[in-house]
């Protein structure tokens, strides 16, 4: 992409960006079933930042959508003479165009502040909108380059871009919620948002960005933030209950994918360990979790911390998702960072490599078996089951009298 963060955008607060959707109906109103417009209000910690409209053409609620869509003039107006034909069908050229769609959602009329004039800000808030109002039924109609006339739609057809709109006329261009490449594109989106707001610069535009760690240049401590710590620590924790049920329930059980609460989540080499391997990977969440609640930070020492580390950051993802009032409770009086919550940062930094993770491709069984030709080219070690939790740094091992916190 082209669009590269000016010093304001990447100064800006993003985080504390929010979204304010107003839309009146009125009850009896017939022409409100056919069309609605909704004001999206941008604000950054409470204060205006700019503003977009967002227009809702419900093909099946109105009369003559064409007629309906032109009456609120301006872009929605000529959305509609392209759209749709004289008696509010939907042209050939749009039918064939799109996979399926039953109404469009038209955005336009941006206004947004210096600070926050960037494509990616815009897509991001696009997307947004795109979440809120549409469905997989909608084709989402933005101004193409070719047709601006103000900074707002320049910006907008940019951020159509961003989310993989392609263009139908020299003066529109329609994203297809019925096609998976928008939502990726989305995704990407949200990714680089991320990056700017913490680190103040964004992760490159490319399949890898995942893997990005995005700091400055200057290099910043690689040390989980308190709050982050804090929230690893409850997920651990969490999980170290579960899998002390999965112990007890199970014993020397042999186990099938997804049986137990944690047990049935690790990968199939393990579904036939006997107890005390279970007792052992166990204790690898407890170990973490203390780690975490001495130092605030956390190394895996062995392949089954590796593992219950991941477990434990997805799990810490899950938590920020959709238990926000826990989260809230668990970090309650420790000092914000930007850095906070960044659990793809934490999946790049906390480990030497991903190579436990291999272990769930089922199109490489045996991998973990160190006569294995591929486990020999690639130099893996500590694959195999009974290696889990051999020391990876023996100077550095663990108190081998330590005991388990479960009897």
């Amino acid at each position: 992409m082209s669009t590269q963060t000016g010093p304001a955008a990447a100064g800006a607060d993003l985080a504390q960006l929010t979204l304010d959707f107003h839309h009146t109906h009125q009850l009896l109103d017939p022409a409100a079933q056919g069309v609605q417009e909704w004001q999206v209000r941008i604000t950054a910690a409470g204060t205006p930042v700019g503003s977009l409209t967002a227009v809702r053409g419900l093909y099946w609620k109105s009369d003559n959508l064409r007629e309906r869509m032109a009456d609120e003039q301006s872009f929605p107006a000529l959305v509609a003479a392209q759209l749709l034909d004289e008696g509010g069908r939907f042209t050939y050229e749009f039918e064939e165009f799109i996979e399926s769609a039953s109404s469009v959602l038209v955005v336009d009329r941006l206004h947004v502040e210096e600070a926050f004039a960037d494509p990616l800000v815009v897509a991001g808030v696009v997307a947004a909108v795109i979440d809120r109002l549409t469905d997989n039924y909608f084709a989402v109609v933005l101004p193409a380059k070719s047709a601006c006339t103000n900074a707002g739609s320049a910006l907008l057809a940019e951020a159509g871009t961003l989310l993989s709109a392609q263009e139908f006329s020299d003066e529109l261009q329609i994203i297809d919620n019925a096609l998976a490449a928008p939502e990726e594109a989305a995704q990407h989106v949200r990714m680089r948002l991320r990056s700017l707001a913490r680190h103040g610069q964004r992760a490159e535009w490319d399949e890898d960005a995942g893997e990005e760690d995005g700091w400055d240049e200057d290099g910043e401590e690689d040390e989980l933030t308190a709050r982050t710590a804090a929230v690893l620590r409850v997920a651990l924790e969490e999980l170290s209950e579960q899998i002390w049920q999965d112990v007890t329930a199970v014993g020397n059980a042999p186990l099938g994918r997804g049986e137990g609460r944690v047990l049935g989540s690790l990968p199939p080499i393990t579904f036939h360990q006997n107890q005390q391997w279970r007792r052992q990977m166990a204790r690898c969440f407890d170990d973490l979790a203390a780690d975490l609640a001495q130092t605030g930070t956390v190394r895996p020492g062995c392949t089954g911390e590796e593992m219950a580390l991941h477990l434990g950051i997805d799990r810490a993802k899950s938590l920020t998702r959709n238990r926000p009032r826990l989260v809230a409770e668990t970090v309650k009086g420790l000092g914000e960072d930007r850095r906070d919550f960044d659990w793809d940062w934490c999946s790049d930094v906390l480990f030497e490599d991903h190579d436990v993770l291999i272990l769930f491709d089922a199109s490489l069984d045996g991998i973990e078996d160190s006569g294995n030709e591929i486990n020999q080219a690639l130099g893996l070690a500590s694959l195999a089951a009974a290696d889990w939790f051999v020391p990876f740094r023996p100077r550095q091992a663990r108190d081998p009298d330590r005991g388990f916190s479960h009897s």
